[in-house]
């Protein structure tokens, strides 16, 4: 029994790392899939006819490179205001401090759904155009949060004495932020702008109410399973999960190696 309580919580976590996969393995195994007619739901036979010619289909490219673009120009934006914004939160008392600090989390806590219509109401409203900006501006607003956040969280760590140690060494305020501050605080706003990337490009709901015309890579898969779902939209995916693991490996491997340098030093 003390074996079985000893492995019960690991047992449980390759448990549900693997509920957690389950879908990418069905996408990437069916990535490889040769289906007769429309409809990839079912098994036929091996194939990489798909992987050969990932733009094969009409408009997927296209709307793969306007969801990237999209998520890079939203994670600039989100980062660059969350950074600032945790930075002020952390460090600086104001009025109505409690007020934003609470704010933040508005979105987070909201349903998509009422954020999309709402934003909709305000651009019809100004009478904007619907399309790409209008797009970009709802995704900076619901990614603010998960960057605030993160960094925050970082900011709250940080040691003031080191930035203090700094300025004793006749650093000034700028060379303090570029060399203690900011590479102190780099890990959590890199959490921060991966998270919001990752937002950014998998968001549906808040695109789909305000994107006109546009159409992004979510909205294109959703679209095409109204007709079939084609076999590169899961050549897509599996490429897509597999280079976001490949990034957490890096990361991982980098950190692990600058904690062994840092202890032979």
């Amino acid at each position: 029994m003390r074996r079985l309580r000893e492995k019960l919580v690991p047992l449980a976590g390759l448990l549900t790392l693997a509920y957690l996969l389950l879908p990418n393995v069905v996408v990437t195994v069916f990535s490889f899939n040769d289906p007769v007619g429309r409809f990839n739901y079912s098994w036929q036979e091996f194939s990489t006819a798909a992987w050969r010619d990932p733009c094969g289909v009409a408009d997927l490219c296209g709307s793969l490179a306007l969801s990237l673009q999209l998520a890079a120009w939203a994670t600039l934006g989100a980062t660059v205001l969350g950074t600032m914004i945790a930075f002020a939160l952390v460090r600086y008392r104001f009025r109505a401090r409690g007020a934003v600090n609470s704010l933040i989390f508005l979105p987070m806590s909201m349903p998509e759904v009422v954020m999309a219509a709402s934003l909709l109401t305000l651009f019809l409203n100004m009478g904007a155009e619907l399309g790409f900006l209008t797009v970009l501006i709802a995704h900076v607003m619901f990614c603010l949060s998960f960057v605030v956040v993160a960094v925050k969280a970082r900011v709250l760590s940080m040691d003031p004495r080191l930035e203090e140690a700094a300025r004793d060494l006749y650093a000034g305020p700028v060379q303090t932020f570029l060399r203690v501050t900011l590479p102190i605080a780099a890990p959590g706003i890199a959490a921060g702008a991966l998270l919001a990337f990752a937002l950014s490009f998998d968001d549906f709901i808040i695109t789909n109410f305000n994107a006109g015309s546009t159409v992004t890579f979510p909205m294109f898969v959703w679209g095409s399973a109204q007709r079939g779902t084609p076999v590169q939209i899961n050549v897509i995916g599996t490429a897509m999960f597999v280079i976001a693991v490949l990034l957490v490996v890096a990361g991982q491997f980098l950190a692990a190696r600058r904690k062994r340098t840092e202890h032979l030093r």
